[in-house]
């Protein structure tokens, strides 16, 4: 239909062509072709080529009819043909088939051509994309599987597609004959002019169809609905044509345009009136698809404006508060490729959903999902995998985030017309999601500690988010699956607490408790100052009396202990293991405790609060006495200073 392909009109020229025999038929399908009557220009290719006429350039142009109307099996055919005779043709054909080879299952041979297109145009975006995602299979498969599907029971044997929500109706576009005394159709698709039809919902049926806001139909193809949240707003696609003017580029082709339309009392009833176009709309380029965001103040659409990277792109504009718009703005390259992005809606979860060609995919269009972040940047897009996406064109995806039930639209085998609106129910939400919470408490009293600061940072230790704890000592921060992440509690009166988390790879929560340690504490004369504070123990290598990096880094604890505690005076007292002479050891104890006096002394302890006593291989911590065999490790437990308080 055109209002799925707005921008296909833009993407070839008129080719020369060589002289046949079938000259003049070939001529009399090119003016077809270039009007853009793909189903005129179809049939007369398709004969002469049956008679056994070969041309490139018509092989081109059957390719592309097919392709732009999305039958990419019968693309596919063609384009197979051109191929057979040159591959002398510009890269995006080599695009064109790799996409068409998919819709028939031929993945092996699309990627083929998507090598010799990456070869051949390595700049573009859906050339990176594939170089960068040539497993891109496998990840659609781990997708897969998270969607129960079924046709939604308001198709025809027409084009129906590009569903919206109006109170307890589901509002979709259709181009089926309902009666009439005028039936026109159109020549691009060989199909009747699309309008608004709506059916009601009760449960999780649709009732029977109707048409919908047959105040905004026209003579020609009216699309996609998009809904204010009040319901007074409708903005939609359609062709450029308003007020029974039709407006045409510089070629003299009739482009689409956004409108919008107010709902107002008309005596009993309300219509749909005041349809204006939007101020961003041109004659001379597309403007498509419009989505709302949940709070309304952005419309997103899909265009070929000035500034597009490819066939169409995504955009968004701000919707003022007087009702104006602001200057639309590109999605950028993480969304947008050189192929077709289109038929965008974000949810109330801050997830944009949208149709595209560009992104490596299982053939034709397929439906991507990028995550918003809160400065507004998005992330690489994911494919939703199948059953809801599938080999042929899938788009339009809208879904309820309470519910996981929502529609999508696809011209995929065994439908009942070209297009078709399916509904679905959700499984399994596509990212992984995760929680990380706890409790802060009392390291020695387990008492919560309501208030805490806790900090969430990444592995650089950049913060990413904070949280203050609530009366419960109760913290939470949403995080990402598989991925490392420090966390940092504090609060006064205590010391801060870093510890490192690695988050699951499976959606659930991550629970890590906080416990915080007091820098105040009630000690007494004769506490081990290095367990009253938590402290670790200072060793010694073998043989050694110097401070070590180690033992440096606790005894800055000790120095703070005491520059708390000003009148604190303690007494160092050091040990060896059993190894060496007892009279030996008692001098190299001596030295060790010394060496730990002097290191006091000259980071700022008086020497009046400090003195050092050694005592040899006399006090062990374990059985690593004279004549029992010991590890290594045992060994260092006993080269070892103590902190005992001797005054407060």
């Amino acid at each position: 239909m055109k209002s799925k392909a707005i921008v296909y009109m833009a993407l070839f020229g008129v080719l020369a062509l060589n002289g046949y025999s079938q000259e003049a038929a070939v001529a009399r399908a090119d003016k077809k072709y270039e009007r853009y009557a793909y189903v005129d220009a179809i049939q007369t290719y398709e004969r002469i080529a049956e008679k056994g006429y070969k041309n490139a350039e018509m092989f081109q142009k059957l390719g592309n009819a097919y392709y732009f109307n999305a039958e990419l099996e019968k693309a596919a055919r063609w384009y197979g043909e051109l191929f057979g005779m040159t591959q002398d043709v510009e890269a995006e054909y080599f695009y064109r088939y790799a996409q068409s080879l998919k819709s028939t299952g031929d993945y092996v041979k699309a990627n083929q051509m998507m090598d010799a297109f990456n070869q051949k145009l390595a700049s573009d975006l859906r050339a990176r994309h594939y170089a960068d995602n040539k497993d891109y299979l496998s990840t659609i498969k781990a997708n897969s599987g998270r969607y129960e599907i079924q046709d939604a029971g308001v198709n025809s044997e027409y084009s129906d597609y590009g569903s919206a929500m109006f109170g307890n109706k589901l509002v979709f576009t259709s181009a089926r004959d309902t009666g009439g005394s005028v039936k026109r159709k159109h020549k691009w698709t060989g199909q009747y002019f699309t309008g608004f039809y709506a059916a009601e919902m009760s449960g999780d049926t649709l009732g029977e169809t109707g048409k919908f806001a047959m105040e905004v139909n026209s003579k020609f193809n009216e699309a996609t609905p998009a809904f204010s949240k009040d319901g007074k707003t409708m903005y939609f696609t359609r062709n450029n044509f308003n007020n029974g003017k039709k407006g045409k580029n510089g070629e003299r082709i009739t482009l689409v345009k956004i409108y919008k339309a107010t709902l107002e009392k008309d005596g009993d009833r309300e219509v749909w009136k005041n349809v204006t176009e939007l101020p961003f709309n041109s004659d001379n380029y597309s403007a498509a698809h419009p989505a709302l965001s949940p709070d309304g103040k952005t419309l997103y659409f899909a265009s070929d404006m000035p500034g597009t990277l490819g066939q169409s792109d995504l955009y968004q504009v701000a919707i003022n508060d007087d009702g104006s718009f602001g200057t639309p703005q590109n999605l950028g390259p993480m969304v947008n490729t050189e192929g077709r992005e289109t038929f965008p809606v974000v949810t109330d979860e801050n997830e944009l959903y949208f149709a595209t060609d560009g992104h490596p995919g299982l053939g034709g269009l397929d439906i991507f999902m990028s995550r918003i972040a809160a400065d507004g940047t998005f992330s690489a897009p994911q494919n939703i995998g199948e059953p809801a996406n599938s080999p042929k064109d899938d788009f339009a995806y809208m879904i309820d985030t309470k519910t996981r039930k929502g529609y999508l639209s696809s011209n995929r085998a065994g439908g009942k017309g070209s297009d078709d609106i399916y509904s679905f129910l959700e499984t399994r939400k596509l990212i992984c999601e995760q929680a990380l919470e706890g409790i802060v408490t009392d390291l020695e009293t387990g008492e919560i500690l309501p208030g805490a600061k806790v900090t969430l940072l990444d592995p650089k230790f950049t913060t990413i988010a904070e949280y203050t704890a609530d009366d419960k000592g109760f913290y939470k921060f949403e995080v990402e699956c598989s991925t490392d992440y420090y966390i940092r509690g504090e609060k006064e009166l205590y010391a801060t607490k870093e510890q490192k988390i690695t988050i699951a790879d499976t959606s659930g929560v991550t629970n890590l408790p906080i416990q915080l340690e007091k820098k105040v504490k009630a000690v007494t004369v004769g506490d081990d100052l290095a367990k009253a504070f938590g402290i670790k123990m200072i060793y010694f290598d073998y043989d050694k009396s110097n401070i070590r990096m180690d033992a440096a880094l606790e005894l800055e604890k000790i120095l703070d202990v005491m520059k708390q505690y000003p009148t604190m005076k303690i007494d160092a007292r050091s040990h060896t293991d059993a190894r060496g002479s007892h009279a030996y050891n008692a001098k190299l104890s001596e030295r060790r405790a010394q060496s730990t006096v002097q290191w006091l002394i000259k980071n700022g302890i008086d020497k009046s609060r400090i003195s050092g006593k050694g005592y040899g291989e006399t006090k062990p911590v374990n059985n690593c006495t004279d004549g029992v065999k010991c590890s290594e490790d045992d060994h260092q437990l006993n080269r070892r200073s103590e902190f005992i308080i001797i005054a407060l």
